[in-house]
């Protein structure tokens, strides 16, 4: 019941994403080439959630420290800490949810595309399914053929890539387990069909190359380092010119010395002595 109660839902995209390849095809491209113009096309019509996305990557980035600090002050009780970060985020407008917004975009076509070749496999479409000559049929599971783990290389490659630039927000801890994920899932991901596996290797492809250009057009916010915020508290010497000299400090006031007594004068009689 679960499983027809999905697949009714993902028809509407499971006929889009099959118009989309038909079309690509028609154009000119391989069933195999028509997948990675159909990833592009998904891409593009998912640029404006990216763009939200990196707009929430930059809030964060730039108020780590202050919710850094709400954890230090709630760590003993999680839901005073839940309830001041919620309140936190909703008076800086951060939406935490939009760093993953085109990924869960991009799962129900992932899907679609799954079941369209689940059906190139039983009813094979007009023309080849093979790409680049080396993978030999792209709705077969990709741990039928050694091409199938050339491109699961790639695709653990390219998902690692991805969830760099994906998560430069994160401490380095939450990082690495991220880049870990993906190879604990290529058991699960072998038994995919290898055009799902090309789809997803283009997907991760294009994350790097949006995280690159982002690193270049988008200024990186600064993080406040330590002696920022000591420069707060502690005065800061004034700046010269080279040419002025800078005022010297004022000379500690040398302590007093007690007056030594003047010498005591004797008066000499007038006149000689007496005979």
């Amino acid at each position: 019941m679960t499983a027809m109660l999905v697949f009714s839902i993902l028809s509407p995209i499971e006929n889009a994403v099959r118009w989309l390849l038909d079309e690509f095809h028609t154009f000119g491209l391989p069933w195999a080439w028509a997948i990675v113009a159909t990833t592009i096309a998904v891409r593009i019509l998912l640029v404006p959630l990216t763009v939200r996305q990196i707009h929430s990557m930059q809030s964060l980035q730039k108020h780590a420290p202050e919710m850094k600090e709400i954890q230090r002050k709630y760590k003993g009780d999680r839901q005073k800490l839940n309830e001041e970060l919620m309140k936190f985020y909703r008076e800086n407008h951060i939406n935490p949810a939009a760093s993953c917004l085109p990924l869960v975009a991009q799962l129900p076509v992932f899907f679609a595309l799954y079941f369209v070749l689940k059906d190139f496999s039983k009813h094979p479409p007009p023309g080849s399914l093979s790409w680049l000559h080396i993978v030999p049929d792209i709705s077969a599971k990709a741990n039928s053929h050694w091409s199938g783990y050339l491109l699961l290389a790639i695709y653990a490659g390219s998902q690692i890539l991805s969830s760099y630039f994906m998560s430069t927000t994160m401490d380095k801890a939450q990082r690495v387990i991220l880049m870990i994920v993906p190879l604990v899932f290529i058991s699960v991901v072998a038994h995919f069909p290898m055009g799902l596996v090309l789809y997803w290797v283009t997907t991760n492809l294009w994350t790097v190359g949006q995280g690159l250009i982002t690193r270049r057009l988008v200024p990186k916010t600064p993080m406040p380092s330590f002696g920022s915020l000591r420069s707060r508290t502690t005065p800061t010497p004034a700046k010269t010119d080279g040419k002025t000299p800078a005022p010297a400090r004022a000379a500690a006031p040398k302590p007093k010395q007690p007056k030594q007594p003047a010498p005591r004068r004797v008066k000499k009689k007038k006149g000689g002595p007496r005979r």
